[in-house]
């Protein structure tokens, strides 16, 4: 994403939290029952089979499991590699402009099995077939599709990483940014990642048997995931996923053809459909209209409804009443002459309290995984009993089940030696520890040891956290990376580029090690083999690590406004996170006035409405608004919630007239209308870099406005 899957995915930039809400899980389970009822059971961890129906593994039972390396296809990987750039494009473009990122999980498992099953079809009626597709090759590319676009979230290209930039520094109130800047280079970025990108899989790896067999941790986005996959395999789920794949490509080519006939009408700064005072210039003038877009409509079709609505409310919160008070107070508060842009003016406050209430709901959810990890651990060494998940459910306790025995049996036979992660770990650590301070010359190798001795121990309490909760906390543990390490390196010694260094280092160790467990979980419900798993995941991790700095390449240089706040592409994430780093190093000296008193109360505020969600009863918390969600708008503004907000209007009405369908196909319309518009930046920036821009400005002008314009051009 984001990325990914598993996390609380809607990343606000934030966390698949960057703000990753796991909002694919609900479609993928919804076309999995609807295509399940005329099969039966089959359930998360295979309930028990009678005398009616058959269990999934029941109806697979015929049909040879391939060897791990049988899974391992070069089929697999092109197909991958073709979806992994085209999804990089896609959560590239979401991550620099406002930092929501879905899931796509959809995506690549409806367009793998697509791809795939054309290419067997055409091999098979020239008699070339050797191997059929399976849905443990499915599982495999899977992986890997997810792997690869989920470093174009987890590198930080929107984040930690463009925040280094002499772009986003120049936004701050540094008086030394010059030591704590880092301008984007291909070479420097690959490197880094390839370097940071890898240890988090080594250093979970040796738990799979625990979390997945023993623990029976649910994993939910990964078991949607395997639903939706072994459901494409039998017979009417391959019918519907036919039709799933013609209805995103539909929706793929008129996302991509809007947005071409768009930017025909984008010659200047505020031209085209983006820019169209959809509720007057007044509300214009505080960022409320709709601008046309197909990606953030599709967004709001796979988001929650809970999660739109609380980006409205954050917006109208934000821009529709604190922003206009706190300007009434201009040359009260701040300096009147300072431009709204100017983070010792207005700006100051949209940024720090957004920050302020980010800060708030991560450290809360974090001790309440926290928390449930521990009672957790605690029930099951004291009673030895499964451990409680997350409010979605409990698995059922159904070890003796045909589905677990078989799924069991598979999933230990290939093994993974521990001594393999050890050695991985350690060796990756060691050229991590000697080529990063190389990178970084204010990153001394002693900080990045440290976070190397604790990183497994967060590593599985993110892993474990996310199979109760489905939640992944990964930009939170690189916000404790910011504020520890930059504060530990000080303001002298660069300590602000060291923070977001760190926060890039310890946010890939956590994020791929979550990811890994969530790729486990699917395989071992697949019946993947462990180790066609792993290598799956090595390999879209690899392919990420050159894909996504090539895409980002791409942006960096065909738009020079990148990062900035009235661009195209914002970044909005860049500016907070390097700000974050800011305050952990510089301290509250630089903010405007009464700004520090707003972050304290926003900050309360957050946690306040989180107990309240989780205090109050169910009926009732489904309408209280997420904060994380919430804080998303406070720097953005709000044409972006009413998009996604017309993304929810359309899927409720097509719920209320059909939903059967909307269940089904909803998630291949809002894919195809984020893919085509996120995969037409590509042409976007060809033509930018080849200096053709648009042939015609269309702008809106107030009467008063256009008289004069009219009289001059007539003069």
């Amino acid at each position: 994403m984001t990325t990914r899957d598993a996390q609380r995915r809607f990343h606000g930039g934030d966390s698949h939290e960057n703000s990753t809400f796991s909002v694919e899980q609900s479609p993928a389970s919804k076309t999995t029952l609807l295509e399940n009822e005329d099969y039966g059971g089959g359930g998360g961890g295979g309930g028990d089979s009678d005398d009616t129906f058959q269990t999934v593994e029941m109806l697979f039972q015929d049909k040879e499991v391939p060897s791990w390396r049988e899974q391992l296809t070069i089929r697999a990987f092109v197909v991958s590699f073709i979806l992994g750039v085209l999804l990089t494009f896609t959560v590239m473009k979401l991550n620099l402009t406002t930092g929501i990122i879905p899931s796509l999980n959809v995506s690549a498992g409806l367009l793998g099995f697509f791809f795939v099953k054309t290419w067997t079809k055409f091999l098979e009626k020239a008699g070339m077939l050797k191997q059929p597709f399976t849905r443990q090759e499915n599982t495999v590319i899977q992986t890997c599709v997810v792997a690869t676009s989920g470093i174009a979230f987890s590198g930080g290209f929107g984040s930690y990483l463009f925040g280094l930039s002499s772009a986003v520094a120049k936004q701050t109130t540094e008086t030394d940014a010059a030591q704590n800047t880092k301008d984007p280079s291909l070479s420097w970025i690959i490197g880094f990642l390839f370097v940071v990108s890898f240890l988090g899989l080594f250093s979970i790896l040796p738990l799979r048997k625990i979390m997945v067999i023993d623990y029976k941790l649910v994993y939910p986005s990964g078991t949607a995931t395997a639903h939706l996959i072994n459901s494409f395999h039998t017979p009417l789920g391959a019918k519907l996923a036919k039709k799933q794949v013609r209805t995103l490509g539909k929706f793929f080519s008129f996302s991509f053809l809007w947005s071409f006939f768009q930017w025909f009408f984008t010659a200047g700064d505020g031209c085209g459909f983006s820019s169209f005072p959809s509720f007057g210039l007044k509300a214009y003038e505080n960022r409320f209209y709709f601008d046309f877009s197909a990606v953030y409509v599709g967004v709001g079709m796979i988001c929650p409804y809970l999660i739109n609505i609380s980006v409205l409310v954050g917006a109208i919160l934000s821009w529709g009443v604190m922003w206009p008070l706190i300007k009434a107070r201009k040359g009260d508060w701040y300096a009147a002459d300072l431009s709204d842009s100017n983070l010792r003016g207005v700006q100051g406050y949209r940024v720090f309290v957004s920050i302020a209430m980010i800060l708030g709901d991560g450290l809360y959810n974090f001790l309440k995984v926290l928390g449930k990890t521990i009672q957790g651990f605690t029930k099951q060494y004291k009673n030895k009993e499964v451990m409680p998940v997350s409010a979605r459910g409990s698995p059922e306790q159904s070890s003796n089940s045909y589905d677990d025995e078989v799924r069991t049996k598979l999933f230990l036979k290939d093994g993974i030696p521990v001594w393999a992660s050890i050695v991985g770990y350690v060796g990756i650590a060691i050229v991590s520890i000697s080529t990063v301070p190389q990178i970084f010359h204010q990153m001394k190798w002693y900080y990045i040891l440290v976070i190397y001795i604790f990183a497994p121990v967060l590593a599985f309490c993110n892993a474990y956290g996310c199979g109760l909760t489905d939640w992944s906390l990964a930009s939170t543990y690189g916000k404790l990376a910011i504020f520890a390490i930059g504060a530990w390196a000080g303001k002298d010694n660069g300590g602000v580029l060291v923070g977001l260094a760190a926060c890039g280092v310890m946010m890939n160790i956590v994020s791929t090690a979550s990811d890994l467990m969530q790729d486990f979980k699917t395989g071992y419900m697949t019946l993947a083999s462990p180790r066609s798993m792993f290598v799956s995941q090595i390999i879209g991790t690899a392919m990420g690590c050159v894909i996504s700095p090539c895409v980002f390449w791409l942006f960096y240089k065909a738009f020079d406004d990148l990062g900035s706040p009235d661009s195209a592409y914002p970044a909005p994430y860049a500016l907070v996170y390097r700000n974050m780093s800011i305050l952990g190093v510089e301290g509250f000296g630089s903010l405007p006035s009464n700004c520090l008193t707003l972050c304290y109360f926003f900050f309360a505020v957050a946690i306040v409405i989180n107990l309240m969600r989780d205090t109050v009863l169910k009926k009732w918390a489904k309408y209280i608004p997420l904060p994380m969600a919430m804080a998303i708008p406070f720097y953005l503004g709000p044409y972006f919630a009413i998009d996604m907000c017309v993304g929810s209007l359309i899927l409720f009405i097509w719920g209320k007239k059909n939903k059967a369908m909307a269940d089904a196909f909803a998630p291949a319309v809002a894919s195809g209308l984020i893919c085509g518009d996120g995969i037409w930046t590509l042409p976007t920036s060809i033509l930018a870099l080849a200096g053709i821009q648009p042939p015609i400005c269309m702008k809106f002008l107030s009467r008063a406005a256009n008289v004069k314009v009219d009289t001059y051009l007539s003069s």
